[in-house]
């Protein structure tokens, strides 16, 4: 199993929103310390912005923000959305399956009951989970460090 791309740069940027919390960020530091094309961000941004989990704002002094708290952002919900235009086999993708043992073989069934266990324990994991006491990431994704935040001594 491999992610998509955008699914990547998803939880990058909703990582980079929970550290920063309540700042508005613009697209193009987040993708500088996401290391990321600002291209690819903008399209993931949008998606983003379309479900609710950011909100942008025009103009000069715009940017980007969490549209809901860390604890809100179930981890399952942002796989689902941006893995959902790619079937994990042909024999997901209805319109283009081709494969003939589809209507005997059991291999989907099981297959599929492994996705199932594996967006129930990402819908176990909030952004929160991910960012909160987080070190490592505060370090390399704060855009502005509180000195009152010091991970020095303490784990990532």
């Amino acid at each position: 199993m491999r992610l998509t791309t955008r699914t990547n740069l998803a939880l990058r940027v909703l990582m980079t929103c929970g550290i920063n919390h309540g700042e508005k960020l613009r697209t193009a530091d987040i993708a500088e310390r996401c290391n990321a094309s600002v291209h690819h961000l903008l399209q993931v941004v949008h998606t983003l912005q379309e479900h609710e989990f950011i909100e942008t704002l025009r103009g000069r002094s715009g940017g980007l923000k969490l549209a809901r708290d860390s604890d809100a952002i179930s981890i399952g919900e942002v796989f689902r959305i941006f893995e959902s235009g790619t079937p994990f086999a042909e024999c997901f993708a209805p319109d283009s399956n081709t494969c003939p043992l589809v209507g005997s073989c059991r291999l989907r069934n099981y297959i599929q009951r492994a996705l199932d266990a594996f967006y129930h324990e990402l819908d176990l994991i909030t952004l929160q989970d991910l960012v909160r006491g987080n070190c490592g990431l505060r370090e390399l994704l704060a855009m502005a460090p509180d000195p009152s935040q010091s991970c020095k001594g303490q784990m990532a």
